[in-house]
């Protein structure tokens, strides 16, 4: 999952609405959206080569959701797979805050991540690569690709800025999933430095991206409201 832009506790009848872009590599196996035979209570897609999910949320209503952290260091091949990180906190039992303190200790574990973490009624944003690596949100509009929690990567700012006009207008789901297809690429001159080649950059720098090998897989709309219910709509690119 690369990009996450989400609402949390301005709508009272629905404290969570998010809208999310998966990019991965086309040639990983994937599973989309479905309850998972395995964990009858968790509705998430799937990665098929490790098992674990990127985005997802239970009956009761918790969601986890999760970005890597792109900085141009080389992944360790040996880390565990940061999947797990959402299929985990979505599989038990465990409230937000306790499911992050049992992860600290296992935190280094892994490649950098940022984990989402909640239900109805608290949020947490979780990173092992940050100068903030717990934090627990307060009601807003906030924006995650691949760096720390709203950085100003021109495609968390533009996505931020659409999605908080759709919400005014109390938008049909439709108009979400077409924010997600935008392909506009920034300027040379706004995009980050991130340790990747210039290529690169241009490349990832669209809310949806579009290449030969990887880009835009899945974008998904999850709607969590104050009863417990929850609603994850999932449109599979590719």
């Amino acid at each position: 999952m690369c990009l996450i832009v989400f609402a949390w506790k301005l709508i009272p009848q629905c404290p969570l609405v998010m809208a999310a872009n998966r990019d991965e590599f086309f040639e990983r196996p994937t599973q989309p959206a479905s309850w998972w035979e395995d964990a009858p209570d968790v509705y998430a897609g799937r990665d098929l080569q490790a098992g674990g999910t990127w985005l997802g949320t239970d009956k009761r209503g918790r969601f986890a959701a999760l970005t890597n952290i792109r900085n141009g260091s080389a992944a360790r091949t040996e880390a565990r797979s940061r999947g797990e990180l959402v299929a985990n906190y979505l599989r038990g039992d465990l409230e937000a805050a306790d499911y992050l303190q049992t992860l600290r200790e296992t935190a280094a574990d892994y490649n950098g991540f940022n984990l989402l973490v909640g239900d109805a009624t608290s949020a947490y944003c979780f990173s092992n690569h940050a100068d903030q690596p717990e934090r627990a949100l307060e009601p807003g509009i906030y924006g995650l690709s691949n760096g720390e929690l709203d950085s100003p990567w021109p495609k968390v700012l533009r996505a931020k800025a659409q999605f908080a006009s759709l919400l005014c207008q109390a938008a049909p789901d439709d108009a979400y999933f077409e924010m997600l297809a935008d392909t506009t690429r920034a300027n040379d001159s706004r995009l980050p430095d991130t340790g990747v080649s210039l290529e690169w950059e241009r490349l990832l720098s669209p809310i949806c991206i579009e290449s030969p090998a990887y880009g835009t897989r899945a974008s998904t709309l999850l709607r969590v409201h104050a009863s417990g219910n929850s609603q994850l709509v999932e449109k599979v690119i590719r």
